[in-house]
């Protein structure tokens, strides 16, 4: 579930994730270092976020900056080959701070899913369907929200371990996506804090990989200092 490997890739050069801490560490401010710390205590990648076949980038632009700030950090995007809707939305630096895996097909991702041993929950209203609250989200289940105009296809509600739907009470009969996501990715964040007494879940070893990682994208120049120093045969 944790989308990264033990060697941090720089280039054609692999670099020990301690060994790029210790280098690119001194290029940052010690207010920065202590948010990507803050950050890393609250992350997670048992919960991630999937878009079916989602129109307008705006939307999934606002997914996304609402999944990042919650501590949910990888978002699945299946694009079915519509044409997107631009939008001039954006997602205010969250696509630098969350994994995005882009699909073709339904069926790939959820395969992929599965093998790494998720549950889905399909946000869907039939019959069948159950609050969002009563499905256990420390334990490792995905969220999948699906296009503006039509929801989820098929293949995905039959590819669903739960069909949930955010309540409402009003007379409207559906949430905005980013709405919808925004709404979803707080019960899963006060689900996580009530279960677990923590919504991140990351081992010191991948706290120290996703904080090498973060440490590259916070600093232009870290890659290229990295790079300088192997060719100088210091690391």
């Amino acid at each position: 579930m944790f989308p990264f490997e033990a060697q941090i890739q720089v280039g054609s050069h692999s670099f020990d994730p301690k060994v790029v801490i210790e280098v690119v560490g001194p290029l940052l401010t010690q207010e920065r270092i202590q948010k990507i710390e803050k950050v890393l205590e609250g992350r997670t990648f048992s919960n991630p976020i999937v878009l079916e076949n989602i129109y307008d980038r705006g939307n999934a632009s606002a997914v996304m900056r609402s999944a990042e700030a919650l501590g949910f950090g990888q978002v699945h995007m299946i694009e079915l080959g519509e044409k997107f809707k631009e939008s001039q939305r954006t997602t205010a630096g969250a696509d630098k701070w969350v994994e995005l895996k882009k699909w073709k097909s339904t069926r790939a991702c959820v395969d992929h899913l599965k093998e790494q041993g998720f549950k889905i929950a399909v946000t869907y209203l039939d019959a069948s369907s159950v609050p969002l609250s009563e499905v256990d989200f420390a334990k490792p289940t995905a969220l999948v929200l699906g296009n503006e105009k039509d929801g989820v296809s098929p293949e995905m509600v039959a590819a669903a371990d739960y069909k949930v739907v955010i309540p409402m009470t009003g007379f409207v009969q559906s949430y905005n996506i980013s709405v919808a996501a925004a709404l979803g990715c707080y019960h899963m964040y006060l689900d996580r804090m009530s279960r677990l007494g923590a919504c991140g879940d990351l081992t010191e070893t991948q706290k120290n990989i996703l904080k090498a990682h973060y440490f590259l994208r916070t600093q232009a120049s870290a890659e290229d200092v990295l790079l300088e120093k192997r060719s100088r045969g210091e690391l």
